[in-house]
């Protein structure tokens, strides 16, 4: 894991020392990550997301949707600096660990810390502009149409999805196509990133937002001859 280590993170290797000791400190404590998860934190965590950066472009603008403890999102900034990077997550007790995190890692020039939903972030919330980027990264947040149907909005045309998915991925994929293509994604493609680095591969499902498609409006209630809508 050393080598696997140095290889991912370079010269900002104790940066990521620092994330991986809150983590397992702070972390474990505001049950952001489980007690059993601490023994684990740079295999099953740090470097599985590190590896992902080998897919993203450079300069890029990054979103991270349901970031929870930082994963990917605040592991990417720290292995890749060219990146701009915000964390979206709506929990309160999640935001307020990444905020701290930010500022402790003395990362807040090029990380944002969003609270909110994926749809908030998309549309703009509490007055803030709509967020967009270049690349929309999650991690275990949910099954792939939910997933595209949260994160596509956010990627600029040309952009793309790039999720961090298990073994079963490929069978995601052939169950939920149709969705993805309505969304106006391409065609998902599976990765391994960091072959020859860590044992196993990160995979991940990397999706190209081909056309800008409006959200989807939900329909009114159909209303009674006497004015009321009538519920169902």
């Amino acid at each position: 894991m050393a080598e696997a280590a140095r290889t991912l993170f370079g010269d900002r290797l104790d940066l990521a020392a620092a994330y991986a000791e809150l983590l397992a400190t702070d972390g474990v404590v505001r049950g952001l990550i489980g007690p059993r998860e601490a023994p684990r934190i740079w295999d099953r965590h740090l470097l599985n997301c590190a590896a992902v950066a080998e897919r993203i472009p450079q300069g890029a603008t990054v979103l991270d949707v349901g970031s929870g403890a930082g994963l990917p999102g605040l592991v990417l900034a720290i292995a890749r600096p060219d990146l701009t990077v915000t964390l979206i997550e709506p929990l309160a007790r999640r935001t307020s660990f990444l905020i701290e995190t930010v500022e402790r890692l003395g990362l807040a020039k090029m990380v944002r810390v969003f609270r909110g939903r994926a749809d908030e972030a998309a549309s703009g919330a509490s007055g803030a502009a709509p967020l967009t980027g270049d690349v929309v990264t999650a991690r275990a947040v949910a099954p792939l149409d939910r997933l595209s149907t949260w994160c596509l909005p956010l990627a600029v045309r040309g952009g793309r999805l790039i999720a961090l998915k298990g073994a079963s991925v490929a069978e995601e994929i052939a169950e939920h196509a149709g969705t993805v293509t309505r969304l106006g994604g391409g065609t998902p493609e599976i990765h391994r990133c960091g072959e020859g680095i860590i044992d196993p591969p990160t995979t991940v499902v990397e999706i190209v937002r081909e056309r800008m498609v409006a959200p989807v409006r939900p329909k009114a209630p159909k209303r009674s001859r006497g004015g009321r809508s009538r519920r169902r």
